[in-house]
Order: C-alpha cells, then sequence, then structure tokens
C-alpha cells in the first residue's frame, strides 16, 4: 500500500530526534474533532497526499477516539518520521494515561453495533501497529507508507 509522493520532512523543529509533533488530546469527545482538525493542519504542511491524509486522518481519529473512550487521562497524540518498509512513513502515536477501571467505562452505554471496529481499522490503514506501557501509561501506534 502507497499514498504516492514521499514528502518534504518537516523542519527539525517540528521533528526532532525521532519527537515529532506533540498534540495533547483534551478528556472530552469533542476533542476528536479538534485534534483532527490540528492534525490535518500539520500533515498538509508536510505536504502528505489527498489519499495519504484521508488514511492518517481516519487512524488518529481511531486511536484518539479509544483514548477519550478507555483510558484515563492525560492523552497525547504525536506524528513523526519514520521507515516503513524500506521507505519513508508516519508514525501516528497516541499515549493515555492507561485504562479506565472496569465499572467506570464511558462506553459502558453505547450500542455495541457502533463501536468496537477502531482496531480494524488501524489494522487495515496501517503496516503494522501495535502498543507497549510507558511511564505515562500505555502508547498505542500505527505506521502508515507515505512512499
Amino acid at each position: 500500500m502507497t499514498c504516492g509522493e514521499v514528502p518534504d520532512r518537516p523542519p527539525a523543529d517540528e521533528a526532532d530526534a525521532g519527537e515529532g509533533h506533540v498534540l495533547p488530546v483534551p478528556h472530552i469527545c469533542e476533542a476528536v474533532a479538534t485534534v483532527r482538525r490540528r492534525a490535518h493542519a500539520l500533515l498538509t504542511e508536510w505536504e502528505l497526499s489527498d489519499d495519504c491524509l484521508d488514511e492518517a486522518l481516519m487512524v488518529i481519529s481511531e486511536l484518539v477516539t479509544n483514548a477519550i473512550l478507555h483510558a484515563l487521562p492525560p492523552a497525547v497524540l504525536r506524528l513523526r518520521w519514520t521507515e516503513c518498509e524500506g521507505s519513508a512513513g508516519l508514525r501516528i502515536e497516541v499515549t493515555d494515561g492507561g485504562p479506565v477501571p472496569a465499572g467506570q467505562r464511558a462506553d459502558e452505554d453505547l450500542e455495541p453495533d457502533e463501536h468496537g471496529r477502531g482496531l480494524e481499522i488501524v489494522t487495515a490503514l496501517s503496516t503494522r501497529h501495535g502498543s507497549h506501557s510507558c511511564h505515562e501509561g500505555i502508547t498505542w501506534w500505527a505506521d502508515l507508507p507515505v512512499a
């Protein structure tokens, strides 16, 4: 799966030494749209193709939604360049405060038919994805090819 031309790398101050660009995620459902708009502006500046941009925004939406619905705050989105199957790739990471204790989840009242496909979407659009524990909580990540 490819998404077009290799974009120019962002300026060093925006993607410094693997840190990439960090966007805070407020712990409210409305934050998904806000984070998408901010990510859209940044990724457009990074010159991602339209197809790649759409796929990246879908993955961002799914990971941010999961952090808001299933995890404790705080949460942050990190976007940075990586290598993806020998070519340029975009690493999308969302770090949250770890899982919400059972019985306190905001999604327990939601209809099951309307939720539960987020990781399937991430799997379909990414070359690889996963999660790991860190001192902040849990980081969920996905790599998308951009060339």
